[in-house]
């Protein structure tokens, strides 16, 4: 740094200091863990030993300054002997393998990470093993310098990430950038959605225009007012036809989607909605400003008067106009205030399912308000009408019984329902379910997690977030209460008997009839990684109809369950109903060449439905040579997928996290157990963001140590998987660009999460090139 950098910086961390610091203006070993918020103590202290270089119980400033300039400016060696003093735990001047163990115990504590005490010990040894090259039994200085050679990207920036405080600030100017929205990558890649709202806005100014011409004469209050009736007209009738999700779904399917953002739908339903907000208001306001003026001038009635009573006689319904006006302003408030993101991502659903259901209302006081709203609405409102018909239709025959739940780590419920022979979907698609047991009145939108391949079931997993999604992780988490079959042990042991003939075939599927594991090791690996006390297998068990039949005295909606396999797995018989299915952008994964796919969390699951569908198409793709036990997979492009390389990213906050779809990617592992010529079809990329970075002083050790045991044992230690968990965030510039230097062909990114990061990948997508789409509902 420069010398004004330098000075800049030293004012920054004496000011950081005495923010810290008590009045003694030393820093104790209490403030010194306040600040550096650390999880474990053991590095707080390791720290504050080091850092203390008088040995006086407390840190100087100058002390600090000391420490930072050996941290900041100093060399890697500088660095490195810092760290090889933490590990140094009774300063000998060598690391012995019970030290090494209690450093790497810490080390995961403050990655939250949980390993059983065996594999422990294995991480220790791994790691010693490969640093101990004399054999000696202890680790020296310049054996742990060559060790951390081999982990060059250990090298690149050895810090402490948890002391922000101690952090130099980013002191380089902020490059002056043109606004994202004015790049010709931001224009490129949201063309269609540009090009609707040209035509939408265009649209409004017309009708306003024309409206307010047709009214010259009758002052400009009342021109206003009506142009903003106008436009009203138009929005409180789109904003219903953006909303038919079967006529949208069909549409996916033909030209329109190149031309229309159809996959868009819900944030071109909340601009609308605004609109109809804002045009509202105009139009409430400028009556009110108008009636004010009719009052003062003619002095027939008075401004309660206009606004709240039918003397007046304005409106074709009994001079109901007025009255009815007042009333949709209070509705629309209403339906936009509770379908806000804090009310309906604050546990808060229900207040915007049920306010939203006023829209029936609002259609009926606009056709008594306004004479030419019928006009608007006939049409919209039919193709409304025969969608809804046909929901009701749709969700009403057959009946359909959630037969098995799992409940998952993170309050995830995993729903087995048997599927109906009628229903079709693709990959990706959402449906609406309603569980009377749990509100008889609801229905909430989840992503459908199996594939098509599959006949028997489908998969739902609910993350409990919400009143509803809690209400049914309770019910499923409550104890048996009472036992419906006097034959219960009977049903139970034809269930594990049907169970265990689902495994066996497990492999097995109508479309997919070949092999999938290719060595005995491989179907041990699956076993051993399941998660514990849940049934995870990509082919889901059907109860046995015996067992549903002595299950026919009890109530349709409310019979109990029939087994009860572990404290988080059981059959059961509850009655559902289920609309759908409905189309998502990730319909068009199977026309690109490159996908990448990004789940956030519980965002990963659309893509348990694309990955296991994908794999399917993958494996009746694969050939195998009869005279040895080479196989590979043709790479000839169809009408059915032109897929030639996937990438599956998956972000989660914890590890337990990952333990939701263990199983089902551990097959897909098996699946790709062969080398490819051309590199493998499906690269897994998992990343845990309680986990430190491989370069933070307090996680270099376990992150070498779990690289070095992952390709011992060719399997990660936190999920059982081949493919190595990455540390902490990725870096979007650097994956995308490993992306592109791929070259398979046009790169779409498919993201299911969180809504600040999409932006993030949405910013990144826009700088490659790359085209984005986001799951919605």
């Amino acid at each position: 740094m420069s010398i004004d950098e330098d000075t800049r910086w030293l004012e920054w961390v004496t000011k950081q200091f005495e923010s810290i610091a008590g009045d003694d203006k030393e820093i104790d070993l209490d403030e010194f863990k306040t600040a550096l918020k650390v999880k474990e103590s053991f590095f707080a202290e390791r720290f504050f030993a080091l850092f203390d270089s008088d040995g006086s119980s407390s840190i100087s400033l100058d002390e600090l300054l000391e420490a930072l300039d050996l941290l900041i400016h100093g060399s890697e060696t500088d660095k490195l002997r810092f760290l090889f003093q933490v590990y140094d735990v009774d300063g000998s001047g060598s690391i012995d393998p019970d030290e090494l163990r209690t450093v790497l115990k810490s080390c995961l504590r403050e990655s939250a990470i949980s390993l059983p005490e065996e594999k422990l010990d294995d991480l220790t040894l791994a790691l010693f093993e490969s640093a101990d090259q004399d054999n000696s039994g202890s680790i020296t200085f310049e054996e742990l310098k060559a060790e951390l050679e081999n982990f060059p990207e250990v090298m690149e920036n050895l810090t402490i990430s948890a002391a922000n405080w101690l952090k130099p600030p980013d002191l380089e100017q902020k490059k002056s950038k043109t606004p994202r929205y004015l790049t010709r990558a931001y224009w490129h890649n949201n063309s269609r959605k540009l090009f609707f709202l040209c035509l939408y806005a265009l649209l409004n100014v017309l009708l306003f225009i024309i409206a307010m011409l047709k009214n010259a004469h009758e002052g400009l209050w009342f021109m206003v007012a009506k142009g903003c009736g106008q436009c009203l007209n138009l929005n409180c009738t789109f904003v219903m036809v953006l909303m038919l999700r079967r006529c949208l779904t069909w549409l996916r399917a033909t030209w329109v989607v190149r031309v229309f953002p159809l996959d868009q739908n819900i944030l071109l339903h909340q601009i609308v909605g605004y609109a109809i907000l804002i045009f509202t208001i105009g139009h409430t306001g400028t009556h009110v400003m108008n009636f004010a003026r009719m009052s003062q001038n003619d002095g027939m009635y008075q401004l309660w008067e206009y606004l709240f009573t039918i003397r007046p006689g304005i409106g074709w319904v009994n001079g109901t106009a007025s009255i009815t006006g007042m009333v949709l302003q209070v509705l629309i408030c209403l339906m936009v205030v509770c379908s806000s993101t804090f009310v309906r991502r604050s546990g808060h659903f229900e207040v915007f399912y049920w306010s939203h259901l006023s829209y029936v209302w609002v259609w009926a006081l606009l056709i008594v308000h306004c004479a030419n709203f019928w006009k608007w609405f006939v049409a919209p409102g039919l193709m409304f009408l025969i969608e809804k018909l046909v929901g009701i239709a749709v969700s009403r025959i057959g009946g359909l019984y959630i037969v098995e739940v799992n409940l998952l780590p993170s309050k995830v419920t995993h729903l087995v329902i048997k599927r109906p022979p009628f229903f079709h979907f693709k990959p990706g698609d959402y449906v609406y379910i309603n569980i009377p047991v749990i509100a008889k009145y609801e229905w909430h939108p989840f992503t459908i997690s199996s594939a098509p391949e599959q006949q028997d079931t489908l998969w739902l997993h609910v993350r409990s977030m919400g009143q509803w999604t809690n209400r049914l992780y309770e019910y499923f988490r409550q104890p048996e209460s009472q036992t419906i079959s006097n034959k219960r042990l009977t049903a139970s042991l034809r269930n594990r008997r049907h169970e265990s003939r689902m495994q066996n075939e497990m492999f097995k599927s109508a479309s997919c009839n070949n092999t999938v594991a290719s060595n005995k090791d491989d179907a041990v690996e699956l076993t051993l990684y399941r998660t514990s006390g849940t049934h995870t297998n990509s082919q889901k068990p059907v109860s046995d109809p015996v067992a549903q039949a002595e299950l026919g005295d009890a109530s349709p909606d409310t019979r109990e369950l029939t087994a009860k396999l572990s404290e988080n797995h059981r059959y059961c018989s509850i009655k559902c109903y289920v609309d759908g299915p409905f189309g998502t952008p990730t319909r068009q994964i199977f026309a690109s060449e490159h996908a990448v796919l990004i789940g956030a969390g519980i965002g990963i699951t659309p893509f348990a439905s694309i990955l296991q569908s994908i794999m399917c198409r993958y494996r009746m793709r694969k050939q195998n040579c009869p005279n040895c036990n080479y196989s590979w997979c043709e790479t000839i492009k169809d009408n059915e997928m032109k897929l030639r390389k996937v990438d599956f990213i998956w972000i989660n906050r914890d590890q337990k996290s990952f333990e939701w779809f263990v199983s089902l990617l551990t097959k897909l592992e098996m699946d790709q157990a062969d080398e490819e010529p051309e590199g493998r079809f499906l690269e897994m990329h998992m990343y845990m963001t309680s986990a430190l970075s491989k370069n933070d002083m307090k996680a270099i050790g376990l992150q070498m140590a779990l690289d070095l045991l992952a390709k011992k044992e060719k399997r990660d230690s936190i999920t059982g998987l081949r493919t190595r968990t990455q540390p902490g965030r990725p870096d979007w510039a650097k994956v995308f660009q490993k992306v592109s230097e791929e070259k398979k062909g046009k790169v779409h990114v498919f993201y299911c999460g969180s809504p600040a990061l999409a932006k993030v990948i949405k910013a990144q997508c826009e700088h490659f090139g790359f085209n984005f789409y986001k799951e919605n509902f």
